[in-house]
């Protein structure tokens, strides 16, 4: 099977990436060249940059793939792109939206493919993901172009420490924080539900997908199967770190005050209790199954960045935030 991945050298894709090659898929990967130490031993690359339609459409002159996967098409007007560029060129087109396009807060606490309605208010990233779902769906009524659609939630890996706040360009600075014994923040009580799935997990579910003409005008979400509430999520990463995190409950809208930002993240996503029914890709996919516990992979994680110290940064202006919210929310307690 010859595939095309738009990306492939990404959190989530590096991971699908590396699998696809270990079961004999022949893999192309289209991007500008700029993480070819993400590249997967074995994988082809065409340089061109996608957000450039007529380069794009040079570069990959002449070229036919059983499947193309674009892993960083966020608007419809990305997606109009990649419509025009592979329409006749390919036989399934994998779009990634988001899980997060789900309606917030759901109807029901399980969320399933086809029930679950796709609607969010809170966040512009979500709603841009909805869109292009409509897009290809129209696309597919109206042309029978060969879409499938997959809905990721909160995927991790070795290079990144999930949490419902840390700092992105240094993710250390959770893992820094609670061995300082400084308070960690956790958006409500703790209690609601969440899922966390390891991008290798991930990866097994996607890549049964792929050459899958069942799977045309379908949508599926890949996640694992393991539930847990954030502070169970967040004990697990102090057990990782080796130190107890001493917890601060803080309630979403709270934090969204300070820092508008994390409005989508939060009332839009984590801070709404998510469980995801996976019978639709079991049915298609039999032998996958999320095997890594949070609490393995999460251990995992810490190791990989105790094995490379430089990445072990932290984030001033992101603790000084914390301590900042922390400070204010504590004033509204005082006698």
């Amino acid at each position: 099977m010859k595939v095309l991945f738009i990306g492939g050298t990404g959190l989530i894709s590096e991971a699908v990436s590396k699998l696809a090659i270990e079961r004999g898929i022949e893999l192309y990967l289209f991007n500008r060249g700029k993480r070819d130490a993400h590249v997967p031993s074995g994988a082809k690359v065409i340089l061109g940059d996608i957000r450039d339609p007529k380069s794009a459409a040079a570069a990959l002159e002449g070229y036919h793939f059983d499947v193309v996967v674009d892993w960083i098409a966020f608007t419809p007007e990305q997606v109009s792109i990649d419509i025009e560029l592979f329409r006749g060129r390919t036989k399934q087109y994998i779009f990634i939206s988001s899980a997060s396009a789900y309606q917030k807060p759901p109807v029901h606490y399980i969320i399933t493919e086809d029930a679950t309605p796709l609607e969010n208010k809170y966040w512009q990233y979500s709603r841009d993901k909805i869109a292009c779902e409509q897009l290809l769906q129209e696309e597919h009524a109206s042309t029978e172009f060969p879409y499938t659609i997959v809905r990721p939630s909160f995927t991790y890996g070795d290079t990144m420490i999930p949490a419902a706040l840390n700092s992105w360009p240094h993710p250390w600075s959770l893992i820094a924080r609670i061995r300082a014994g400084l308070p960690v923040i956790v958006h409500g009580d703790g209690s609601s539900l969440w899922t966390m799935t390891h991008n290798s997990d991930f990866a097994k579910g996607f890549v049964g997908l792929l050459g899958r003409e069942e799977a045309i005008g379908e949508a599926y979400h890949i996640t694992s199967d393991e539930v847990l509430t954030w502070n169970q999520i967040y004990e697990a990463i102090g057990a990782a770190a080796g130190a107890e995190p001493k917890l601060v409950h803080i309630s979403s809208e709270f934090l969204v005050s300070h820092d508008p930002e994390l409005t989508g993240g939060l009332l839009g996503d984590k801070a709404v209790t998510s469980v995801f029914d996976n019978s639709k890709i079991k049915q298609l996919v039999p032998d996958f199954e999320a095997t890594l516990s949070f609490a393995e992979g999460i251990k995992r994680t810490v190791a990989w960045f105790e094995a490379h110290p430089e990445r072990c940064t932290e984030d001033a202006e992101w603790n000084e935030q914390m301590d900042a919210i922390i400070a204010a929310h504590a004033s509204g307690f005082k006698k």
